[in-house]
């Protein structure tokens, strides 16, 4: 892809287009918030000033008007995803609640103590806290996989911890702190083997490529909007149609219930049982807003664009020096994850903010893998496909002014 596509692209990312601290803004924060496009921002005005209503039940046109785009934006993300039915999407708050949902739900209502839970040891703690609360009332033991010093999981030792004990596995598409790729289609077909289900952890795929679900066979899969150029607040969890009509409710209120009284109340069926209360309308609606845009550019060479940009900063991390890269695994995302030499993440995020640049620093909600690191945290830059190389160009000069200061 040209140099002047990108820029075509880029041009329609307003919040790009700003100077912080008199410096021309370079966003490298991808990995925990994309920007959002002009068309995604239009939505959400649009819905909220001309057909802002609850949906479902509304006996007027507002209400009509929002309730079918509500339900298009689910079936939008139907066909992004490859699910078999629109009934398999619930909307969420973001992949946290998503996971939540099936730790309260098919966890509590399939684990007993003696089962076994596995996830990686480069989880988020999004995916590692839930299990743990519920391994707490179930009497269920969470084991992590082992993860190499690279980065990459431990692949035979994920083999050898299979066996029947094992009832659910739960694992990252891609490691927010290093960027490193899983092979989860091989660790499904593994955890079926002995039985266990398996959920996906997709916050950080989803922007980068296709996911398809069916393909993958993923028994649960979730992302969240706004690392997906869409709002906050805004989420998705994919189930399989007999795993979520088999489980129980999340959570009680308007919306989940068929009938309610005081004698019994019945549940709605899918999807609205998982969706108690007023959704986030807005949110859906311009979640479908950013796939629509997605869905008009060519994701394959805004990949290989992404993938030049990360090789450039190899190369540039190699050439200046005095840089520890954290995460090498061979099939990485747009993630650089590093340490300056004798320099705390925080003071090098700092003086780099100073220069216009924005970045992460911190243990990015994964402190086991900095424990077994040993490290406090480190810096990362995330790329997206509006980045440019001239972005990774002032990224490594900002950090040569860093050094003059902290080194």
């Amino acid at each position: 892809m040209t140099n002047d596509q990108i820029l075509a692209i880029r041009a329609q990312f307003p919040a790009l287009h700003q100077d912080i601290n008199g410096k021309p803004l370079v966003y490298l924060d991808n990995g925990a918030t994309t920007q959002k496009p002009q068309c995604v921002i239009d939505a959400l005005s649009r819905y909220y000033s001309e057909n802002n209503s609850n949906v479902h039940r509304g006996a007027h046109t507002l209400s009509d008007r929002a309730t079918q785009e509500f339900e298009d934006a689910r079936r939008t993300v139907q066909t992004f995803l490859n699910a078999a039915k629109p009934e398999e999407i619930i909307w969420t708050r973001g992949t946290t609640e998503s996971i939540n949902t099936v730790a309260a739900t098919w966890g509590r209502q399939n684990l007993t103590a003696g089962d076994e839970i596995l996830v990686t040891g480069m989880e988020h703690h999004s995916n590692i806290v839930p299990w743990q609360m519920l391994c707490e009332q179930t009497g269920a033991t969470l084991r992590p996989i082992p993860v190499f010093d690279n980065g990459e999981l431990d692949m035979e030792a994920f083999a050898s911890m299979l066996s029947n004990k094992v009832k659910f596995v739960s694992v990252v598409h891609v490691s927010n702190a290093l960027g490193t790729i899983n092979p989860v289609k091989d660790i499904i077909a593994m955890a079926h083997n002995v039985g266990a289900k398996v959920m996906i952890d997709g916050a950080q795929a989803v922007s980068h490529w296709d996911v398809d679900v069916q393909a993958l066979d993923a028994d649960f899969y979730a992302f969240s909007g706004h690392k997906l150029f869409g709002p906050t607040g805004i989420g998705v969890l994919y189930g399989k149609e007999a795993l979520l009509n088999a489980m129980p409710p999340y959570q009680g209120g308007g919306e989940m219930i068929e009938h309610c009284s005081f004698a019994k109340t019945t549940y709605n069926v899918l999807p609205y049982k998982f969706e108690a209360g007023t959704p986030n309308i807005a949110g859906a609606i311009g979640l479908a807003a950013a796939i629509d845009f997605l869905n008009r550019v060519d994701r394959i060479a805004l990949a290989k664009h992404e993938d030049s940009l990360l090789t450039r900063a190899n190369e540039l991390a190699d050439k200046i020096g005095g840089i520890r890269k954290i995460g090498t695994a061979d099939k990485k995302a747009s993630v650089f994850s590093f340490l300056l030499d004798g320099a705390h993440p925080a003071d090098v995020g700092t003086l780099l903010d100073q220069q216009g640049i924005a970045v992460r620093t911190g243990h990015h909600c994964a402190m086991p893998l900095m424990e077994q690191f040993e490290i406090p945290g480190t810096v990362r830059a995330s790329f997206s496909f509006y980045n440019t190389l001239d972005d990774v160009e002032r990224l490594f000069a900002g950090l040569e002014k860093a050094k003059m200061f902290l080194l």
